[in-house]
């Protein structure tokens, strides 16, 4: 399918049909033994066991792609490697949506990057908040937001952020939702599916399963990272999956050497299985200290609402969140504040650590 030709085509930002990506030495040829035409050092003097890092890195390391691709289950060519999914945010805006003409549409209460990425690319921010749903939970209020999508008075949304599983929410939003809207958007715009904590949620759920869906629907972008259950923060490694197509309209305004060398090799390994596996026993050891920590704050009288969670995280209602994150750190226990975030006033979010970090944090927080 022609990009030009496709819907996808068509969303994208109409100079982009005719740009050229800038073609690198590493992008451009590939092979031969003596390496003259990227300018160069022809060693490292620095650091002289490191035998490569004289030379830049792929455009996209094949090796890297496949393991993810291996990974989620999907075709090496639905993969982007980029500088974490904040990258990959960043890529989407300038991508399909001009400056002062198009808008994204986001969820609150949800990530904050969504919004000031539009912000610093000149894009409109349409926020349809989360619903209360039947079983308590906060749910996409599916209705709203296409009826904005197909509002043509308004600022044209080009693309949809949803997070699931929720940050900061911690819990996931129904899969048969991100369904529902997929269907009823249709070519309109692009529905972009935040997946950062997707190894947290159990393996039976239906979130685990929609990198799948990429074959039905092709407005559909999944955004993926390293730096959650695979504890490689520091390496900033996240990755786009979606059509062929759209990943090659990313290409395009992708730095030439997004990714490091050092990071790519680190992510490659940590993609091996010996590897999967040490992260899925952290993993387990994580969400045994997280069960730990709902239990204790059930008798925690400060504690007023607790949110369930499926992440590596929970959301609490406090009195005072302000007093209590002074508090904690003052004691050299950082948590955060979320009650600048709609609906969450007066809330506190605490991360999971390891046993002696929670060990720590419980002695901190007051009765």
């Amino acid at each position: 399918m022609s990009t030009q030709n496709s819907f996808i085509g068509q969303l994208q930002r109409a100079h982009l049909a005719d740009i050229t990506p800038y073609q690198s030495a590493r992008r451009s040829m590939s092979g031969g033994s003596v390496w003259l035409n990227a300018n160069e050092a022809p060693q490292t003097p620095a650091f002289p066991q490191q035998n490569d890092w004289n030379r830049y890195p792929s455009f996209q390391s094949n090796a890297l792609n496949q393991a993810y691709a291996d990974y989620a289950g999907i075709a090496l060519g639905q993969v982007l490697s980029c500088r974490g999914s904040d990258e990959a945010i960043e890529l989407l805006i300038r991508s399909f949506c001009e400056p002062r003409e198009d808008a994204v549409m986001i969820t609150t209460p949800t990530y904050g990057m969504y919004a000031i990425s539009a912000a610093t690319h000149g894009a409109d921010v349409v926020d349809c908040p989360l619903q209360k749903a039947a079983d308590g939970s906060l749910q996409l209020d599916v209705e709203a937001m296409v009826g904005r999508v197909r509002d043509t008075s308004q600022t044209r949304v080009k693309l949809i952020f949803v997070c699931s599983p929720s940050n900061p929410l911690g819990n996931e939003v129904d899969a048969a939702r991100i369904e529902q809207l997929l269907e009823a958007v249709g070519q309109d715009a692009l529905v972009v599916l935040d997946q950062a904590y997707i190894e947290f949620v159990a393996t039976e759920s239906s979130q685990r399963r929609i990198a799948e869906w990429l074959a039905r629907y092709p407005q559909l972008v999944v955004l993926r990272t390293l730096s959650k259950a695979f504890g490689l923060a520091a390496l900033r490694c996240g990755f786009a999956l979606a059509q062929p197509e759209l990943i090659e309209i990313l290409r395009k305004v992708i730095a030439p050497y997004p990714l490091p060398e050092p990071t790519i090799a680190g992510a490659t390994q940590a993609l091996s299985e010996p590897a999967i596996a040490e992260m899925q026993a952290q993993l387990a050891q994580t969400l045994k200290q997280r069960e730990r920590l709902l239990a204790d704050l059930t008798n925690r009288s400060w504690a007023k609402a607790i949110w369930p969670s499926v992440t590596n995280f929970v959301l609490v209602n406090v009195p005072d969140a302000a007093a209590l994150v002074t508090h904690c750190q003052h004691a050299g226990v950082l948590i955060r504040n979320q009650s600048s975030q709609r609906g969450l006033g007066q809330c506190i979010r605490i991360s999971i650590g390891n046993a002696a970090e929670m060990d720590r944090l419980l002695e901190v927080l007051p009765a």
